[in-house]
């Protein structure tokens, strides 16, 4: 097997996979692809997934549920199951059994604009100021942040404009609890599941952001290159402007190239102040760690 032996070859090796995974049907297995590329299924699977944050297979699904979620937009003629073949399935049973955890909700309820899916929210305070959670059955789809609790409901209104939107229960505090903790400490990290939706190219980046650990920052380009896009600046920092999980999927940790602060969706000030409680949590931790304890252990 050839190895791939700089970063420019592997970021171009998996550039030229995500094409293939995007442009066949169906999707090649990590085997083909390997062969392809004459590396091993091992050396291929490690890097695709350094570079983007997700596995061959991972990333052909994702594509495959952004294609599935044009398909089924509200106002097209075809029916789902004509939505379904025409994003790629070769079997409606295999469509049924991936759609739902693929949307988050029914394929019918999809094609309806969120009709029936159920949404629960609650607002509260933090030193940010005004946060608003949101979760769906699989996880939390929302972290809002601002300076007005009735604008914060207005965008979640804005994203799932049919969803059954419900106030959470006594049990839904300890959700909200638990992404308030986050932002005051967040090298706590956060172990609630998160129902991420979006397209296949913006969860390839937001994933990128949560593998950037609490205390440091990439700039816009660097993180393209990781993602093996290094031409794709601009695309990348689209997506990372998009996120709408706010600190749990952390984009506050990505610079301008020159290491100063850029817009941020809910305020520069409050990006400001994210960073600098990272950055000062994160020198703490270093001066009460033992003598000899490895940097990276500690973020």
């Amino acid at each position: 097997m050839t190895a791939v032996s700089t970063p420019a070859t592997a970021a171009a090796a998996v550039a030229q996979c995500c094409r293939w995974l995007e442009s066949e049907e169906p999707a090649p297995t990590l085997a083909s692809l390997a062969r392809r590329l004459a590396l091993s299924p091992w050396q291929l699977h490690r890097m695709f997934k350094q570079a983007t944050g997700l596995t061959p297979k991972a990333y052909a699904m994702a594509h495959q549920g952004l294609a599935l979620r044009q398909a089924l937009q509200p106002g097209h003629s075809s029916s789902v199951t004509d939505a379904a073949y025409a994003s790629g399935y070769a079997a409606a049973s295999s469509f049924y059994k991936n759609a739902q955890a693929m949307l988050g909700m029914a394929p019918s309820d999809y094609r309806n604009g969120g009709a029936r899916q159920s949404i629960r929210f609650a607002l509260a305070e933090c030193s940010l100021g005004s946060i608003l959670v949101a979760s769906t059955a699989r996880g939390v789809c929302c972290v809002l942040l601002g300076d007005d609790a009735q604008v914060l409901i207005e965008d979640l209104q804005r994203r799932f404009p049919r969803a059954e939107l419900l106030g959470g229960d006594a049990g839904f505090e300890a959700t909200v609890a638990q992404v308030v903790a986050l932002i005051e400490q967040p090298r706590l990290g956060l172990s609630l599941p998160l129902d991420v939706q979006g397209t296949a190219f913006q969860q390839r980046v937001w994933q990128a952001l949560r593998a950037i650990p609490a205390g440091q920052t990439l700039s816009y380009s660097e993180l393209a290159r990781r993602l093996g896009m290094p031409s794709a600046t601009r695309a990348v920092a689209s997506a990372v402007a998009a996120n709408p999980i706010a600190v749990a999927v952390p984009c506050h940790r990505v610079l301008r190239n020159d290491g100063s602060i850029s817009g941020y969706r809910w305020g520069v000030e409050r990006k400001r102040a994210l960073l600098l409680r990272e950055a000062r949590q994160a020198g703490e931790a270093l001066k009460e760690a033992p003598a000899g304890t490895p940097a990276e252990t500690l973020s």
